[in-house]
């Protein structure tokens, strides 16, 4: 791959946590956000967590935003799951200039900063493969 990568998180910038989708979890994430809100893991993952039998995901109502994204910012920024920690360095977007450009037009940070090596992107990559295995499955 013989492409730049730039990024640098824009100050005061959500853009990322305002798009449609969702927000998947591990037990790891679960365990972390839980312990920083002052909940435990079962208490937290009543309120705020969907599970399905392969899956678990922040629970949002339709058309609404994340429950902690407020007009500052991430309210659990040092306990965010794992997929907002990665972003933009997901697997998807670094292994493809499509989809890293696709992602810019979301994203004011992609494209801005400094030159990110490829394989410290990949790393991070890497990292969200692990830690969320069930996206990433054939």
């Amino acid at each position: 791959m013989g492409r730049e990568l730039r990024f640098e998180c824009q100050s005061g910038c959500i853009d990322c946590c305002t798009q449609s989708g969702f927000v998947y979890l591990n037990d790891e994430d679960v365990a972390r956000a839980a312990a920083f809100v002052g909940l435990t893991a079962e208490e937290f993952e009543k309120r705020y967590v969907y599970r399905t039998r392969r899956k678990m995901r922040l629970r949002v109502a339709k058309h609404a935003r994340c429950p902690f994204l407020l007009e500052g910012g991430c309210s659990i920024h040092p306990a965010k799951p794992l997929q907002c920690r990665t972003f933009p360095f997901w697997p998807e977007l670094v292994e493809s200039a499509r989809e890293w450009k696709k992602a810019a037009r979301r994203c004011r940070g992609i494209g801005h900063g400094p030159l990110i090596q490829i394989e410290t992107a990949r790393t991070v990559a890497e990292e969200m493969r692990r830690g969320l295995p069930v996206l990433y499955e054939e």
